[in-house]
């Protein structure tokens, strides 16, 4: 065996150099806190079409998430509702802001994402907001478009 056979001693496998190259930053943020002592969890979502989704909500950290498939709505507490598509990314910061959608926006296709959430310790990973606390706070909803 010559010195240079690209196997490398004793029959190693070829490093490859495309770790380099592999790589594509979907999203970046600075959530504003991680909880001390969190807890990771990474979930699959998937709606049939035309779901609601989950109703409206808060996480005890923040999450971050990437959609597989289809198209959800989604919504936070003081943003304007929008659609996030195959191939985007959505994050949350968690805490006290309410999560008002995430379901289907379709009605011909299901929606399916993943979402990576960091949870405080002995919290749910998620609480329903009841409709007293929404109406509380409906102050603090963005307007909502037309459907």
């Amino acid at each position: 065996m010559s010195s240079n056979d690209s196997t490398g001693a004793a029959g190693a496998r070829p490093r490859s150099e495309v770790w380099k190259t592999a790589v594509t930053t979907l999203q970046d943020v600075k959530p504003p806190f991680i909880p001390e002592n969190a807890s990771g969890m990474t979930i699959l979502v998937e709606w049939p079409p035309g779901d609601p989704g989950t109703p409206a909500h808060r996480h005890s950290g923040p999450a971050f998430g990437y959609v597989l498939e289809g198209e959800m709505r989604f919504e936070l507490e003081g943003e304007p509702e929008r659609v996030v598509g195959t191939g985007e990314t959505f994050w949350e910061p968690g805490g006290d802001v309410i999560h008002y959608q995430d379901g289907n926006a379709r009605t011909d296709a299901r929606c399916r994402f993943v979402v990576t959430m960091l949870c405080a310790p002995g919290q749910p990973m998620l609480t329903v907001v009841d409709e007293e606390e929404l109406a509380q706070r409906a102050h603090l909803r963005a307007p909502r478009f037309a459907h």
